[in-house]
């Protein structure tokens, strides 16, 4: 089967990769030269787990290729999928869909033969058959399907999820484009992964609507943090007796500084205006939103009442700068709300992230400074805050960090340590309701 992924980001890549690792023959192809010249050299433009081995090991065997031209591509497909951005349109909130429809707009006039053009990038409602129109439009006589196929990638496990996946979407107008794309997920009916056939809209509005439900748990479970603070309560308590109830579940209710990311941001405020423009209320996605927005902005009070009540003259210590560990991702990150507040307030940071470190300097301000290994970051130190819980600051030597530090505070705003050790080793900690 021969298949075309246009996009080489991040959904793009790794979809790319794992279906060839499936066995179909798979061409991702890009406008971006330097892109496409970095991966056929072998250089992945992205981070994550096991992906440079799984692209190099299918790069070899000749079933995953990269390429500048989109004609000889689609020409000779069976499934051409759109995996392009779909940004934040700035101002309003909704998806941005020009990179979806110049796609489609640009392969229609290479189609030949019976052809499925699915949409994997994250889109409103209405998008698949608004690109079925555009297909039509610029070739009349072509012989297609549009379907949509979302993908529930998380960063940092992404490959795990393609190849064992809780589902798979497919939102699909004929039974011939059923067919084809169940043959192309065929692979996955030996750990029987349920495939979830349904129609276009339905399938457009399952990614939204599951990503703002998981954004509700993060949500809600800071602001119960927020409660626990107040009356003595634990919060890894209180979620750990939450999510022992099968109906709630344990997964996404970890108090923290907020969500961030490629998709939990972008897509709530999506959802938001794809109701507003149907006349719907949205108002819990609303406060989901607000909610994480004011979670954001207490971190900054919770750091600075850590410090005495101010941050200026003070050098403080970040560990992790990604929204999530195992990701060079910086995309709405608490941090890049958190770390510029503390700057204009006179204090100096000293940052270290074991991958995120070049997409930081583009996006936090310049007086921030980087550490190449935890010891530089922490030594001589008014403060100590754990930003993001990559594996390597899990199991600091605690009496080592103290020794190095010039103070005492130790803000843990991902809950990794216990109070009362971090006590006995002489540090005033502080961290997320409890």
């Amino acid at each position: 089967m021969k298949v075309v992924m246009i996009g080489s980001g991040y959904v793009g890549l790794v979809s790319g990769a794992c279906f060839a690792e499936f066995g179909a023959n798979v061409i991702c192809v890009d406008k971006d030269e330097s892109k496409i010249n970095a991966l056929l050299k072998g250089a992945i433009p992205i981070y994550e787990p096991g992906l440079d081995d799984l692209v190099r090991r299918n790069v070899e065997s000749g079933r995953l290729n990269f390429s500048l031209e989109l004609e000889n591509a689609v020409s000779k497909a069976d499934l051409v999928f759109i995996a392009v951005g779909t940004p934040t349109r700035r101002g309003d909130g909704h998806a941005d869909l020009k990179y979806v429809y110049a796609a489609a707009e640009e392969l229609a006039g290479y189609l030949t033969g019976y052809t499925v053009i699915i949409d994997k990038s994250t889109v409103p409602v209405g998008t698949a058959r608004e690109v079925h129109r555009i297909i039509e439009k610029a070739n009349p006589s072509a012989d297609f399907d549009v379907a949509s196929n979302p993908e529930f990638l998380r960063e940092g496990s992404a490959i795990g999820d393609f190849m064992r996946p809780d589902r798979v979407v497919l939102g699909v107008e004929s039974e011939k484009a059923e067919n084809l794309l169940r043959e192309l997920y065929r692979p996955l009916n030996l750990i029987e992964a349920p495939l979830h056939i349904t129609n276009l809209e339905s399938a457009e509005i399952i990614k939204y609507a599951s990503n703002a439900f998981l954004a509700t748990k993060i949500s809600f479970i800071n602001e119960i943090s927020q409660l626990c603070e107040k009356v003595g309560a634990d919060v890894h308590s209180v979620s750990k007796g939450m999510g022992l109830d099968g109906r709630i579940g344990k997964k996404f209710l970890h108090a923290g500084p907020g969500y961030g990311g490629s998709c939990f941001p972008k897509d709530t405020l999506a959802l938001i205006r794809i109701a507003q423009e149907h006349g719907v209320s949205s108002r819990i996605v609303e406060s989901v939103v607000e909610v994480n927005a004011s979670q954001k902005a207490r971190m900054v009070s919770k750091i600075r009442n850590a410090l005495g009540g101010s941050e200026a003259e003070k050098t403080i210590a970040v560990l992790g700068l990604t929204f999530k560990p195992e990701t060079d991702d910086m995309r709405d990150s608490p941090s890049l709300a958190i770390l510029p507040a503390m700057v204009d307030k006179g204090a100096t940071i000293k940052a270290h992230d074991p991958e995120g470190v070049e997409e930081a300097k583009k996006l936090l301000p310049e007086a921030i400074q980087y550490m190449n290994n935890i010891d530089e970051a922490i030594k001589g130190a008014d403060a100590i805050v754990l930003m993001t819980e990559w594996n390597q600051y899990r199991g600091l030597d605690l009496a080592k960090v103290k020794s190095m530090m010039k103070g005492n505070v130790f803000v843990d705003l991902r809950n990794v340590y216990e109070k009362e050790i971090m006590e006995e080793h002489g540090f005033k900690y502080t961290c997320v309701g409890r």
